[in-house]
C-alpha cells in the first residue's frame, strides 16, 4: 500500500490546527521526503475559541493571529507543500451546515486535484472530527468523474482514544506506516510550534506520549515506530 502512494498528490483534511500533525505528521514527513509526494494540508476550524464560555472571535483576536502564525511554523517542519486555513468555529462544527464544510472540501479538491485524502476517524469523540469525516466522505462519492481513489483515516490523540468503551465506532487500524526517529522528531517539533496546543506528559499530545504511541503502534507490527491508519476506500 505504501508504494502505491509514491509520487501521489495527497490532501490532508483536518478540523483544527495541530491535527495535521498528531495522527499522521511523521508519516507525511516520510512520504514527502522519501516518496516524492506533494501534500497539502487543509485546516477547517480556527481551533481555540471553544475554551471560552461564548464564541466571540473578537476577544480572541490576538490569540487567533498567533495561532495562524504557529500553523505556518508547524507545517514547515513536516514539509507540507501548502496549507489552506479556514475559520469554522472551534468544537461547534455541528452548528454549521454540513454543506458549507463539504463545499470547502470540494473547492480544495478542485484546486489541488488530489488522488488520496487522509482525514479524521469518523468515530472520534470530538464533534468537529466527526463532521470533517462526514464532509470528506460526502465530497468524494465514488462517481465516474471522482479523482480521489483512496480515503484513509487516522487516529488523533486526545480525540480518538477517549471514545466510550461501549461505543461501536472505535478506531480499528488496518494499515500502518513505519516511521523513523527523525520523522517522529519532525512531528514533535511541529507540535512544539503550537503555543496553545502543546501539553506536558501524561497528556496524549505531549512529546513523550506521542513517542510512546508511535512505539506502541510500531511494536504491534514489528517496527520501532509506526503510525496507524484505516483504509476506508481504495479503488485501483
Amino acid at each position: 500500500m505504501l508504494e502505491s502512494l509514491k509520487n501521489k498528490k495527497i490532501l490532508v483534511v483536518v478540523a483544527h490546527p495541530d491535527d495535521e500533525l498528531l495522527g499522521l505528521g511523521a508519516s507525511m514527513h516520510k512520504l514527502i521526503k522519501k516518496y516524492n509526494c506533494k501534500i497539502r494540508a487543509v485546516i477547517l476550524g480556527e481551533g481555540i475559541t471553544s475554551r471560552a464560555d461564548q464564541h466571540d472571535t473578537n476577544k480572541w483576536k490576538e490569540e487567533l493571529k498567533q495561532h495562524k502564525q504557529n500553523i505556518e511554523e508547524a507545517v514547515s517542519q513536516i514539509g507540507y507543500e501548502s496549507v489552506g486555513i479556514y475559520d469554522f468555529p472551534d468544537n461547534r462544527f455541528d452548528s454549521v451546515a454540513l454543506l458549507d464544510i463539504i463545499k470547502i472540501v470540494e473547492k480544495e479538491k478542485r484546486e489541488f486535484q488530489p488522488e488520496v485524502i487522509f482525514t479524521h476517524h469518523g468515530g472520534d469523540v470530538n464533534i468537529d472530527h466527526q463532521k470533517t469525516f462526514e464532509a470528506v466522505i460526502t465530497a468524494t462519492r465514488p462517481m465516474d468523474h471522482e479523482k480521489v481513489k483512496t480515503i484513509i483515516t487516522f487516529e488523533t490523540p486526545s480525540g480518538t482514544e477517549w471514545r466510550a468503551s461501549s461505543d461501536p465506532r472505535h478506531f480499528t487500524p488496518n494499515f500502518y506506516i513505519s516511521v523513523s526517529e527523525k520523522d517522529i522528531e519532525a512531528k514533535i517539533r511541529g507540535m512544539e510550534s503550537y503555543k496553545f496546543e502543546k501539553r506536558e506528559f501524561p497528556h496524549p499530545r505531549s512529546p513523550k506520549a506521542l513517542t510512546i504511541l508511535a512505539q506502541q503502534r510500531g511494536v504491534s507490527v514489528g517496527k520501532n515506530y509506526a503510525e496507524a491508519f484505516c483504509i476506508i476506500r481504495s479503488i485501483n
